[in-house]
């Protein structure tokens, strides 16, 4: 999907020397940095905004956020930069408000299980950090992203079929909203029946109706035992009925990714793995060592029954890393397999009694296509990606991978699925919108008028006034 060209107005001077005076040497209008900060890792054209605010305090967020509403300047939040829909391009210039530099771990609540983070805390960070305290925080989208980025796209990861995603995880926020002001979302308390749900309300928003700068999040704890394996099967069709048996007889599997020829061939080189060239299934097992030993024979079983071979294991934790390395570096492997390509990402989610159906009419439309693509899914919740290595100076493929991608999204919301289960929307996937909500995409628009009556936050994505 292309971006709506909006009409970007002159940066105001006065706006400038304002936010100079506020944040010294952290703001910047260098053409690199600017260029950096209005593109992800995705294929959509970038926009480069016209400044960017190295925040510090959600005090600081607050003042750049009223100077902009004063200025009637856009506001674009960033974290690490590793969206995939587009999200932070500055589709009509303004302001890059980079909160890296809140990179704080405020509180850990090890009794209650919580932890309280500035937005610039990475995952990566803060599992490093609680490291000592036996809890680890579960949600990994692959790349080292901001934890206010995940809250804000809504993020998933590998984990998400026993953890959930960041919808479950995230207990309460606090926000700046679009003139300035800060609210807190909710207490600490696991449940409330008090008023609106504000955190759900901004998880998921994408920076269009505020910018998220403190998070507190669930923790849990590390598992007695964790034991990972890997599997070949002789079609991805087997691969996808052990996943849905498994989901189905209720083993509380941690992790199940699904991986086709051409993505293992890819992290083969790339990771210089051996794994058998064929449909294959990452499982991850927690519990204690008698859970562990118990889930672990079920599902060898239910494999066994599907032509699933060659069972692997990496028991210890040196071995575990490399093999789930090796899955968040999918994208970049598949990527080397044509050298020079670029990527086009993409994913949907279907209910999971539908996902054999969907990914082999996916599949299917996938034979019959020039444009090389790797195929790579956390099956277990009904969620797959794509991904299409384009020749950016080849329109002719660019239409075609946007032709197999509006396929494999209109079967994903014939089958009662979703458009995105966790890249979000950005301005990608801003069109498929209607077709999977109706009338409630309206309801979006109303609330963001209400709280951005100026379209001031991160305009252009999610909806279009």
């Amino acid at each position: 999907m292309a971006a709506v060209a909006y009409l970007r107005e002159p940066f105001d001077p006065g706006l400038h020397e304002a936010l100079r005076r506020r944040l010294g040497d952290r703001l910047t209008t260098s053409a690199a940095i600017c260029e950096r900060h209005g593109q992800d890792e995705s294929y959509h054209q970038p926009h480069a905004p016209d400044a960017v605010a190295f925040a510090q305090s959600t005090e600081e967020v607050a003042d750049i956020v009223k100077l902009c509403a004063r200025y009637k300047a856009p506001i674009i939040p960033f974290g690490t930069g590793t969206s995939l829909e587009g999200h932070v391009a500055a589709l009509k210039g303004g302001v890059c408000i980079d909160v890296s530099q809140m990179n704080r771990v405020l509180r850990v609540g090890a009794e209650d299980l919580d932890v309280t983070v500035e937005a610039g805390v990475t995952r990566k960070q803060l599992n490093e950090y609680l490291r000592d305290t036996g809890l680890f925080f579960p949600i990994d989208p692959g790349a080292d992203a901001s934890l206010g980025g995940m809250a804000a796209t809504r993020a998933s990861g590998t984990n998400a079929v026993r953890y959930g995603t960041m919808r479950e995880n995230v207990l309460s926020l606090t926000v700046v909203l679009a003139d300035g002001r800060v609210i807190r979302t909710a207490r600490r308390a696991r449940k409330s029946a008090a008023g609106y749900d504000l955190t759900r309300l901004f998880v998921g928003s994408e920076g269009t109706l505020g910018v998220i700068t403190e998070l507190t999040l669930r923790l849990y704890g590390i598992p007695e035992a964790i034991s990972a394996a890997v599997c070949a099967f002789p079609t991805i069709e087997a691969a996808v009925d052990t996943v849905i048996l498994t989901i189905q007889s209720g083993v509380p599997v941690a992790r199940i990714e699904l991986l086709d020829d051409t993505q293992i061939d890819a992290i083969n080189k790339y990771s210089k793995l051996d794994n058998k060239v064929a449909p294959t299934l990452f499982f991850e097992f927690h519990g204690t060592k008698a859970g562990v030993a118990e889930q672990v024979a079920i599902v060898k079983e239910i494999a066994g029954e599907r032509g699933g071979s060659d069972f692997r294991w990496a028991t210890t934790q040196e071995e575990r890393n490399k093999l789930w390395q090796a899955r968040h570096d999918a994208y970049y492997a598949a990527l080397a397999l044509r050298p020079g390509s670029q990527g086009w990402a993409t994913d949907v989610c279907v209910p999971i009694s539908r996902l054999a159906e969907c990914i082999a009419e996916t599949k299917r439309d996938l034979a019959q296509s020039p444009i090389p693509s790797a195929l790579v899914g956390h099956v277990g919740d009904g969620n797959f990606h794509l991904v299409f290595m384009i020749d950016p100076k080849q329109p002719a493929e660019i239409a075609e991978a946007s032709r197999l991608n509006e396929r494999m999204v209109t079967r994903a919301l014939a089958m009662e699925g979703t458009c995105t289960g966790e890249h979000g929307v950005g301005y990608g996937k801003m069109d498929f919108l209607p077709a999977e909500h109706g009338e409630a995409v309206e309801v979006m628009r109303m609330l963001k008028r209400a709280l951005d009556p100026e379209n001031l936050m991160n305009p252009g994505k999610i909806v279009r006034l």
